[in-house]
C-alpha cells in the first residue's frame, strides 16, 4: 500500500526521522533553504535492493539520524534523506564493518560522519545500497561526540553552580566597591610575549590557593608591558599577558570564574621601575595578580 502525504518541509523531516525503523521510508532531495513544500511518500516493506533501479550517488554529512533514516546534508547545503536498507554494505577502506550483507552494524553510522553513498531508485524516495566512509573520519567523529555530550554535562553543572556562587557573593558585597588588598603576586614576561614561565605558572597557583583560603576574596588582574614598541602594539600585548593569566587561573589553577574582576590590559602606564635601562624594564613587562577582600567582608 502507498499513502500521498502533502505536508510543510519542517514537518515533513519530523515525520521521516520519527518514522519506526520496521516500515522503509525515503524523501527525495531538498535543498536547506527551501520553504516551499514538498512531497513525503510512505511505503511498506522495502523490496530487496536488486530489484530498484540506480540512483544518484549522495555525499555529504550526516547530520541527523533515527532508526534507519538519515539526513545527509551536503557541502552547498543540500539535504537528502536516505533510508538504510537490511542488504545495505557499509564499508570503510579497512573493509567491511560487518560480515556478510545482513550482519554489518548499522549503529557505526553516526552523525558528523562524513559518507559517500549509493542509492537505489523506490519511487520518489532513495534506499542505500552502500555507505562508505574512512576510519579516520568514523574515530573523530566519535569522539566529537562523546567529548561534546561530556563537555556539555560538565560545563552545565559548572554553570549552575557557578550561577549560584555568583549570585550569593553579590548577596553578601551589595552595592560595596571599596575593598582591601591583601597581597600581590607579580610574574613576569619576556620582551613582546605572553607566554607563561614555568615558575610563573607555580607562582599563579601558589598564589590561587593561598587566596583561596578566604572564601570572600577575589583576585584583580593587571597586565603591563615596558615602553619598547607603540601604544597601539603594548596594548594588545598587555591585554593578552593578562588573559594568559586569568585562563591559567581558572584552568589549571581551579579558580573559579565568579571570583574573577575583569581583567585589564594597562600597557606602560603605572610603570614598577625605570623603563630607561633593561632592568627596569624587565620589571614593567608584568602582571600583577591583587587578591582583595571587601572592607565589609574583611574578617569574615
Amino acid at each position: 500500500m502507498t499513502t500521498t502525504i502533502r505536508t510543510a518541509r519542517n514537518a515533513a523531516l519530523i515525520a521521516l526521522l520519527g518514522a519506526t525503523a520496521a516500515t522503509g521510508l525515503a524523501a527525495q532531495t531538498m535543498p536547506a533553504a527551501d520553504q516551499g513544500e514538498v512531497l513525503t511518500t510512505v511505503y511498506g516493506s522495502l523490496p530487496p535492493l536488486a530489484e530498484m533501479t540506480e540512483g544518484p550517488k549522495v555525499s555529504g554529512i550526516i547530520s541527523a539520524r533515527k532508526g534507519s533514516r538519515l539526513q545527509i546534508t551536503a557541502d552547498d547545503g543540500t539535504v537528502t534523506m536516505v533510508t538504510l536498507h537490511p542488504e545495505t554494505e557499509i564499508r570503510t577502506r579497512g573493509g567491511f564493518l560487518g560480515i556478510g550483507n545482513k550482519t554489518f552494524d548499522q549503529t557505526a553510522l553516526i552523525n558528523g560522519l562524513p559518507v559517500i553513498v549509493k542509492t537505489g531508485q523506490f519511487g520518489e524516495g532513495l534506499v542505500a545500497s552502500e555507505v562508505r566512509f574512512t576510519s579516520d573520519d568514523r574515530q573523530i567523529a566519535a569522539m566529537i561526540r562523546g567529548g561534546t555530550q561530556q563537555q556539555f554535562g560538565e560545563q552545565g553543572a559548572a554553570i549552575k553552580q557557578n550561577a549560584a556562587a555568583t549570585e550569593a557573593l553579590r548577596g553578601r558585597l551589595g552595592d560595596i566597591d571599596k575593598y582591601n588588598l591583601k597581597s600581590t603576586t607579580n610574574v613576569y614576561f619576556d620582551t613582546g610575549k605572553a607566554v607563561l614561565s614555568p615558575a610563573a605558572k607555580n607562582e599563579l597557583c601558589l598564589a590561587a590557593q593561598q587566596a583561596g583560603a578566604n572564601e570572600n576574596s577575589l583576585m584583580l588582574v593587571l597586565g603591563y608591558t615596558d615602553t619598547t614598541g607603540s601604544q597601539e602594539v603594548n596594548q594588545a600585548l598587555s591585554e593578552k599577558r593578562a588573559a594568559a593569566v586569568v585562563n591559567h587561573l581558572q584552568q589549571v589553577c581551579k579558580w573559579k570564574p565568579y571570583r574573577m574582576l575583569t581583567p585589564t590590559g594597562m600597557a606602560t602606564a603605572d610603570p614598577a621601575a625605570d623603563n630607561s635601562t633593561p632592568a627596569g624594564r624587565a620589571q614593567n613587562r608584568r602582571v600583577s595578580v591583587n587578591v582583595l577582600v571587601s572592607k565589609a567582608l574583611d574578617g569574615q
